[in-house]
């Protein structure tokens, strides 16, 4: 079967191939799936460059999450049926024409669904709705997070907005504020224009900002630090800059705010079944509705994976690239 293959760590575009790969054999609950659509997520891509919390063994093919139909079951397999159409999130070599799951993690897609909505359902949206339930906010709040205009950021926006929570979406670009205009999306600020500290405030009412979603690293970590209120958290969900956190010694002590690291796949793989069910129900219904909104900016063969991968970099596109199996 065809894949896309890594013999080395390194930039996406330049270590990716297209390569020959054993169609593979599910083994005891475990199923094959025929892959149609998988999404290139920033995880993704850190998983290439071998910089992110595992490092697969190589040659390795990428892909963590994907749409596909059931075309082989191992022994015990009870859940899934011969030519079901799933989705997983936890899948590994998903950017191949077929791959591996254990049938247990894989989720039954609605048909209702279409396909470029459905094959990137479960990594950013659920991401962001277990973030948001976590944070455990009321109605009334505010919070601010930064690259707002990312898959994550958009999809927290949207359901915090929907909860009458209010979200101040910083993006690092002007140009961008159009992008979640178009989504939808109030509140936006650009860091790029001087003064957007009393942007914020004016959205805010003077109102506390009590949590801090920081997904870029670098310095931006200090520029939403500075926003927080007393007592206030931020939450380290992602590294765009893979650069360390650069935090005033000064708010973090005097604000007695509290960092803390965020990994959407250990909470994952703790959510009980009935509760991963409920939100997958919950974020299903909102994309059939329009209220969440799963733009594509991009559909390549396995072929061209080099091409997405440069695509899937490109500052300023406005939805996720996918790559087709078959």
């Amino acid at each position: 079967m065809q894949s896309v293959v890594i013999d080395r760590f390194g930039e996406p575009a330049d270590v990716v191939h297209p390569g020959e790969r054993p169609l593979p054999v599910p083994g005891p609950g475990e199923a094959r799936v025929r892959m149609v659509l998988s999404p290139i997520h920033n995880h993704d891509l850190a998983i290439v460059r071998g910089v992110y919390g595992y490092k697969p063994a190589l040659p390795a093919v990428p892909g963590t999450e994907a749409l596909g139909v059931v075309d082989a079951v191992g022994e015990g397999v009870k859940n899934v049926q011969l030519g079901q159409r799933v989705a997983s999130a936890s899948a590994q070599a998903a950017w191949a024409e077929c791959f591996i799951s254990p049938a247990a993690k894989l989720v039954p897609v609605p048909d209702a669904l279409p396909d470029e909505a459905a094959c990137q359902l479960l990594a950013m949206p659920l991401s962001a709705l277990m973030l948001l339930e976590d944070m455990k906010l009321q109605p009334g709040q505010w919070i601010v997070q930064n690259a707002a205009n990312g898959a994550v950021g958009k999809v927290l926006a949207t359901l915090a907005a929907a909860r009458g929570i209010g979200v101040v979406n910083l993006v690092r670009r002007e140009s961008a504020l159009a992008d979640l205009a178009a989504a939808g999306i109030a509140h936006g600020v650009s860091t790029d224009v001087t003064g957007w500290q009393d942007r914020v405030k004016a959205l805010t009412g003077g109102a506390p900002i009590v949590r801090a979603i920081e997904s870029i690293g670098g310095e931006a970590a200090q520029q939403i630090m500075g926003l927080l209120a007393e007592n206030g958290e931020l939450i380290s969900f992602g590294s765009l800059t893979f650069k360390p956190l650069v935090i005033s010694g000064g708010d973090l002590i005097f604000k007695q705010a509290v960092v803390r690291g965020y990994w959407a796949s250990k909470r994952l793989a703790a959510t009980p079944p009935a509760e991963l069910g409920r939100m997958i129900g919950e974020l299903a219904g909102q994309v059939a509705s329009g209220l969440l909104k799963l733009p594509v900016g991009g559909v390549f063969g396995l072929a061209d994976a080099a091409a997405a991968m440069t695509a899937a970099e490109h500052v300023g596109r406005t939805g996720k690239v996918l790559l087709r199996g078959s």
